[in-house]
């Protein structure tokens, strides 16, 4: 193109040239210079209009034809025209698979500005939240899925959490949505049909709650038979005491497990507001670093505590000693003898923190995301070994939950773990400043 432009140059002024040699021979220099002149625009206007009839009226796909610069220019604007040409036919093609795949998809799918108006979904989508083309088009989701709980999950635009609602126009159906933020100022939202999970959901912890339920009565009955026959030892011999021993054991784990299960269950399906009331925390740590001491027992674990005597919290006393006690326990049963183990209350950026950190045998990196499933262990033989059920956790997370709480694991094989359990800043408060916040 440069060669071009300078060949063009070089045209012109050597047009000019020979005007304005002929102008001095034949004594017209301006006037042949203006006629040159004239006759370069009019060929430079009659390009320009070809130029426009090319681009925007005429249908004809092929350029104009021109010498000199105008070829050249119809040349590289045809070039740019076959490129861009190719792209959009790419990108259209690009567009139908991406259309027919959504089209596919069992899910739900609405592609949104990143403010929430909406630009295009399919058609499970459209069942699933109700949106009517065209109508819809350039709405905010908010406005159409009205639900308080939604608005402020999609406010949060946290990528990670998945929101549970009722569809739109049929309540009992119930859909899963997530929104993830996407390329440039866009958001994409998969609304998921998840009816029939929450109905197997809500029947197993329906099993759940009711079989515990009907075991601790037979539960309560043996264990007080077999505390009764335990009690008259002068009358069994060697093989009988050590069968009742067992079954004293076996019974008042099974005991445990049930009572875990009821506290779980009881978590699961709790719909209340949790009780908000002051829960003085440092001396329930005092206790628990006590019955920490006698649970170690021979093992001889040093039990460290490290409390900020003026933090409170507000929420529900039984679920947070749940919490405490079980993360704590479980410390001592995984932390081998004389270790060590040590309990922090603390505040951190005006939000409260538990944190238990023992240098026992540590947990591979590949357990940490399924610690909280209900009955997931690490090492089977130990759990049994130590009593746990593997719902301590599932219990913890639940709770947590309940009070808005996050929990962080850190573990390093042969170093140890680090339980961190971190409390929302509205349930912090102070002791001093108790009797004014109430």
């Amino acid at each position: 193109m440069n060669n071009s432009w300078n060949a063009e140059v070089w045209r012109l002024v050597a047009l000019l040239t020979v005007t304005i040699v002929l102008g001095l021979i034949f004594d017209q220099v301006f006037v042949l210079l203006s006629i040159t002149l004239l006759g370069y625009l009019v060929w430079t206007l009659i390009n320009l209009r070809n130029m426009y009839r090319w681009l925007a009226i005429g249908k004809k796909y092929s350029p104009p034809t021109s010498a000199g610069i105008w070829g050249e220019l119809y040349t590289e604007i045809y070039k740019l025209q076959k490129r861009n040409k190719k792209r959009q036919k790419r990108l259209v093609n690009l567009l139908a698979r991406f259309r027919e795949t959504t089209e596919a998809m069992p899910d739900g799918v609405v592609v949104m500005q990143a403010n929430g108006t909406i630009e295009w979904w399919n058609d499970v989508g459209s069942k699933l939240l109700k949106l009517n083309y065209p109508q819809d088009v350039g709405q905010r989701i908010t406005n159409l899925v009205r639900n308080p709980e939604f608005h402020d999950f999609y406010q949060r635009a946290d990528q990670e959490e998945i929101f549970h609602l009722q569809a739109p126009g049929d309540e009992n159906k119930t859909i899963a949505i997530q929104v993830t933020p996407y390329g440039q100022d866009q958001s994409l939202l998969t609304a998921r049909d998840v009816t029939l999970l929450e109905r197997v959901e809500r029947i197993r912890r329906d099993f759940v709650a009711n079989i515990s339920h009907e075991l601790r009565t037979p539960l309560t009955v043996m264990t007080g038979f077999l505390e009764t026959m335990a009690s008259e030892p002068q009358d069994q011999d060697a093989d009988t005491q050590r069968s009742i021993k067992l079954m004293q054991q076996q019974s008042k784990r099974m005991y445990r497990l049930v009572e875990d299960l009821m506290l779980l269950s009881k978590l699961e399906n709790e719909h209340k507001p949790i009780k908000h009331e002051v829960v003085a925390v440092p001396q329930m740590l005092m206790n628990l670093k006590e019955e920490a001491e006698i649970v170690s027992g021979a093992r001889k674990h040093q039990i460290l505590l490290e409390g900020d005597d003026d933090l409170y919290l507000y929420g529900d006393a039984k679920e947070l000693d749940s919490v405490f006690s079980n993360l704590v326990i479980n410390a001592v049963n995984y932390t081998p003898d004389e270790g060590e183990i040590t309990i922090k209350w603390y505040e951190k950026d005006s939000a409260a923190v538990f944190e238990v950190e023992d240098n026992g045998i540590g947990i591979p990196s590949h357990h940490l995301t399924r610690l909280t499933e209900r009955f997931y262990r690490v090492d089977v033989a130990r759990s049994r070994e130590t009593g746990g059920s593997g719902l301590g956790l599932a219990i913890v997370k639940h709770a947590l939950n309940r009070h808005a709480a996050k929990l962080d694991i850190k573990s390093e094989v042969g170093r140890g773990t680090t339980f961190t359990c971190t409390f929302a800043k509205d349930a912090t408060v102070h002791k001093n400043d108790i009797r004014q916040v109430v």
